[in-house]
């Protein structure tokens, strides 16, 4: 399989130290891409050697976060691993897109912990991202939603100019999780050189979004560069 490298983290499993791999490969130019470098491959890596480096690391860990890229372009690969954590009692936690509902469902077993993004409202995918890929995501939302034992964590990166307050509102109304997260755009590493120029939002104005979205989902945070995840009560 291709990857664009591992390390290990504190906070990619929320409560968990983690074994973080990064999968190369996705089918999306996001504009906003932070991980544009892996977009179109990384580095081929044996499943094996991938068994190795969890087997070196368990003395650390007590999770895997599969990220991307999009993880689920290998999912051959992705189910091997994902079936050597559970031997191994390991919790497992997969961040995706939403792109392949039918190759989520057939793996959503093995997975304690989902990371959807939902990028846009599902009807303006294509305006805000360039795909039309709404109805998928949505697909993806439910088909976490019919496994009792996963939990789900939809998530949006603001990014000013490209989206506005209105359209998380919009979002909100649309998704069903465990725990919604609004997410802090970067200017610092982007896939479209002009959004450079657009400034981050801040954490009062993320604060500001969650609070208008508090009327329709059970459970909200934001994730700022300055204090990380944030609950909003």
């Amino acid at each position: 399989m291709e990857i664009g490298g591992m390390l290990v983290s504190s906070i990619e499993f929320p409560g968990k130290i983690s074994l973080v791999i990064f999968t190369a490969g996705c089918m999306l130019r996001c504009p906003y891409c932070h991980n544009a470098g892996i977009i179109d491959g990384g580095n081929p890596r044996k499943i094996i050697e991938i068994f190795q480096e969890i087997n070196e690391s368990l003395d650390f860990i007590d999770s895997v976060v599969i990220t991307g890229g999009e993880p689920l372009i290998q999912n051959i690969a992705i189910i091997d691993i994902l079936k050597y954590c559970k031997n191994l009692k390991l919790e497992v936690k997969l961040d995706t897109n939403g792109y392949y509902p039918e190759r989520l469902e057939e793996l959503i077993d093995l997975v304690d912990y989902i990371a959807l993004d939902v990028k846009a409202p599902f009807n303006k995918y294509k305006e805000i991202i360039g795909e039309d890929i709404g109805e998928r995501v949505r697909k993806s939302m439910e088909i976490c939603l019919l496994s009792p034992d996963t939990y789900l964590e939809c998530r949006t990166t603001y990014v000013p100019n490209l989206m506005n307050s209105e359209d998380i509102v919009e979002i909100a109304k649309e998704i069903n999780c465990d725990v919604y997260t609004i997410q802090q755009f970067k200017n610092t590493s982007v896939l479209d050189e002009t959004l450079k120029e657009t400034p981050s939002p801040s954490r009062t104005e993320l604060f500001e979004i969650a609070e208008s979205v508090k009327p329709y989902l059970k459970r909200i945070k934001i994730k700022t560069s300055e204090f990380g995840d944030e609950i909003i009560k």
